[in-house]
């Protein structure tokens, strides 16, 4: 029997509610501290072999590359720090209702935001 079903193909139309951007947010966080920790070790691998190399590798951090990319870094380490507090924590048995999940999803965003911008600034 074939069943009719709505299919909705638009994703532009489906809101998804804070407690999955959060949970989307941690795994994409994840991943980019991954592509963030290749420059990282690059970069400490280039400073240490020479002074010449530590000198390249300054002169890249003091350029917008290297600031963007210390942000970015710094961004993801911080929000996948505050995300896996918050899974460790739904993990115990807290904020898993609803309201509660999405209540903390706002909030550890929010602290995100904020640290991301004064951490962006101390950076820059």
């Amino acid at each position: 029997m074939k069943k009719q079903r709505p299919v909705n193909l638009d994703l532009n139309t489906i809101k998804f509610p804070p407690s999955a951007i959060s949970s989307i947010l941690h795994r994409v966080t994840g991943v980019a501290m991954f592509f963030a920790l290749l420059f990282v070790i690059w970069a400490w691998a280039v400073s240490l072999g020479s002074e010449e190399g530590f000198n390249n590798v300054q002169i890249i951090m003091d350029g917008f590359l290297g600031k963007f990319v210390a942000i970015g870094t710094v961004s993801a380490l911080t929000y996948h720090i505050l995300g896996g507090i918050r899974h460790g924590i739904m993990d115990m048995g807290y904020w898993e209702e609803l309201e509660s999940g999405n209540t903390s999803a706002n909030v550890v965003i929010g602290i995100w935001v904020v640290l991301t911008v004064i951490l962006g600034v101390a950076l820059w």
